[in-house]
């Protein structure tokens, strides 16, 4: 394993932000850490430089894993202490304009965001098994588990080895399941190691899972993203071209007050609404069958109504799911003829249709076919 001491010689090869100090002269390196043969290097700039400094981070990065022992390595740029680089006061920076939406990620034709408004609603299981179920209709999909803070793709799909490096490039080699392109810091740290970045470091490493993954050609790439609307969110919305958005929300007032703000997020951004979805929308008694409404009902598809937009669907609260996702088993794959995964299913033939109809007229869009 390589110590502080060599990645600061690597880096040492690298000009600072001035294009000319060398950048462990240069006072910009705000922290080293490793785990598990990868390396964690964060750079303080001024956020108007981030885009002109790009290069400098890619260079880093190269040189950090050309270091024997280095099986990886992620290089963020950060404004965390701006000032030690001669920075102004953040109060007096000048306001920086968002990266245009209209940057594709190469060979990804719909990139669509699973999101909520609040924690706890079960949206990583939603964005697992839609995957899942677009997949199994014949298309190519992936999934970026973008909730750097709390990552659920490893335990959902089953994963827990280390990504590889793509021979072309240098870029993350995804993992695989059930059919489905996978990438997310999950892979790349410690299970429960806690990952304790400011907003630029987050948004640095997300458009590193997005743009610097071998993701090759594929038909939809689902973003499982963190709940609420925060760093994440904004990034996706102002500097990736989504062709929608899946608000998932439990029944009950209180989860559907957070998915209006999700909503109004992402309408602000001029993301589509593919719709919504509402989870745990009832229980189904194993033993006599009995059906009970825990979070009350129906709220969502009244939200729907209210706010024109579509009603995906329900997803009842099942212990087969709850064990299943535990498992890493989703359902769509492992009970693909139950009535659990086919909540999921028509979920995602409505998505699909959705992402045809904005598609048509622009080319003709690949032919879906959905099992029952």
């Amino acid at each position: 394993m390589p110590s502080r001491e060599d990645v600061l010689a690597a880096l040492a090869k690298a000009p600072g932000p001035d294009g000319r100090t060398p950048l462990p002269e240069s006072g910009a390196i705000t922290g080293i850490s490793f785990r598990d043969s990868k390396v964690f290097v964060a750079i303080a700039i001024d956020p108007a430089q981030a885009k002109a400094l790009e290069p400098m981070r890619k260079a880093a990065e190269a040189l950090i894993k050309a270091i024997p022992g280095v099986e990886g390595a992620i290089v963020t740029l950060t404004a965390e202490t701006a000032r030690a680089v001669g920075a102004a006061p953040a109060a007096h920076q000048p306001h920086k304009a968002p990266a245009s939406r209209s940057a594709p990620i190469a060979g990804v034709k719909h990139i669509v965001a699973v999101a909520s408004g609040k924690g706890g609603v079960g949206k990583s299981t939603v964005a697992c098994n839609l995957a899942v179920a677009l997949a199994k209709s014949g298309l190519k999909i992936g999934l970026l588990d973008a909730d750097l803070f709390g990552p659920s793709a490893p335990k959902l799909f089953g994963v827990s080895q280390k990504p590889g490096v793509a021979a072309e490039g240098q870029k993350l080699e995804p993992l695989v399941s059930h059919g489905v392109k996978l990438m997310s810091i999950g892979f790349l740290i410690d299970e429960g190691a806690p990952v304790i970045w400011r907003g630029p470091m987050v948004m640095s490493a997300l458009n590193q899972l997005l743009r610097e993954v071998n993701w090759g050609e594929l038909d939809v790439l689902v973003v499982d993203m963190p709940p609420g609307t925060g760093d994440t969110q904004l990034t996706m919305a102002q500097n990736v071209p989504l062709a929608g958005a899946v608000i998932v929300s439990t029944p009950q007032d209180l989860a559907l007050i957070d998915a209006r703000r999700g909503i109004a997020m992402f309408n602000q951004t001029k993301i589509p609404i593919l719709g919504i979805v509402e989870n745990m929308s009832y229980f189904v008694c194993p033993h006599c069958g009995g059906r009970t409404d825990i979070f009350s009902h129906a709220g969502a598809r009244k939200e729907a109504a209210t706010l024109n937009v579509p009603f995906l669907g329900e997803i009842p609260l099942d212990p087969e799911i709850r064990a299943h996702s535990d498992d890493g088993r989703p359902v769509v794959a492992t009970m693909p003829d139950t009535p659990q995964a086919a909540a999921y299913i028509e979920i995602a033939r409505q998505v699909a249709e959705a992402l045809q109809v904005s598609a048509a007229t622009a080319k003709p869009a690949p032919r879906i076919r959905f099992f029952s």
